[in-house]
């Protein structure tokens, strides 16, 4: 009786600090989960700012470089964390409900670095007022209405990490998503970067610091739409190449990479056909 008693007592020990340990990581994850959407409110609420009434440092000396060299680590750590080869790696380390929110938070960190280290320039190129200066303004709110609006359509909580999260919190798996073009999507292949265009050029006063940065990210806007486009025909395959061959990347464009391309399975069967 006492030696099953001890073998019970013995089994029974163990157990308690398995589930004290499993509690650690999943508190860890909480806290990680809700801090990554609190860090995302603040980003939001520093760029609107930021992109609306400029740099928050009015030091204007040696700009150039350090101005430079901010919207450029934003632009690459944003695209090194969306290359396949780089998310297969982290993934090792990172849990897949949580490279969402990584994801986010390394954007807001580098946009955040940007906002407070930015240096203004006494240069101004122009400087709108009366009529124009409202329409420049309109056109600025409207985009950011574009903007969550694209962002809704594709799925905002997949952008900043609440969707994966808030499944995880369920212990349930986030749904797949699926590609189904819909609203403006059906107009355009990228109306979340043509809404970001339009934070970053809608400014009725356009400083030289303003227009590095307008340049850096145009630049890297078309650049990144390009990748994106070479990723999904990665991922999604002969669907998103039929949505390219009748969507253009941009209004009026055409031709080019970011125009509409031609589908190489249509191809195929008018050569064959006319064989």
């Amino acid at each position: 009786m006492d030696a099953s008693m001890k073998l019970r007592t013995a089994k029974a020990i163990p157990t308690e600090p398995t589930t004290r340990e499993s509690l650690v990581p999943r508190a860890a994850g909480i806290a990680y989960g809700f801090g990554n959407q609190i860090l995302f409110v603040i980003t939001v609420w520093y760029l609107f700012w930021f992109m609306r009434d400029g740099a928050m440092n009015e030091s204007q000396g040696h700009w150039i470089l350090r101005d430079c060299g901010l919207a450029i680590f934003f632009a690459f750590s944003h695209s090194v964390m969306l290359v396949p080869k780089t998310r297969k790696h982290l993934k090792k380390w990172i849990p897949q409900p949580f490279y969402d929110s990584t994801f986010c938070v390394v954007t807001c960190v580098s946009l955040l670095m940007l906002f407070f280290g930015w240096r203004s320039s006494e240069t101004v190129l122009w400087y709108a007022t009366g009529t124009t200066e409202a329409i420049i303004r309109g056109c600025f709110y409207l985009s950011w209405g574009a903007l969550f609006y694209s962002l809704a359509l594709t799925g905002l909580g997949y952008q900043n990490g609440w969707t994966p999260f808030y499944y995880w919190l369920r212990k349930q798996n986030a749904p797949r998503r699926e590609f189904m073009p819909r609203g403006a999507y059906k107009l355009i292949r990228h109306p979340v970067y043509l809404s970001f265009l339009g934070l970053v050029w809608f400014t009725p006063r356009m400083t030289l610091d303003h227009a590095t940065l307008t340049a850096i990210w145009t630049g890297y806007i078309f650049y990144g739409s390009f990748l994106k486009d070479r990723r999904l025909e990665k991922f999604i395959g002969d669907p998103y190449k039929q949505y390219e061959s009748q969507v253009a990347g941009y209004p009026l464009m055409s031709r080019g990479p970011l125009g509409k391309k031609s589908n190489s399975s249509d191809a195929c069967e008018i050569s064959r056909s006319a064989a």
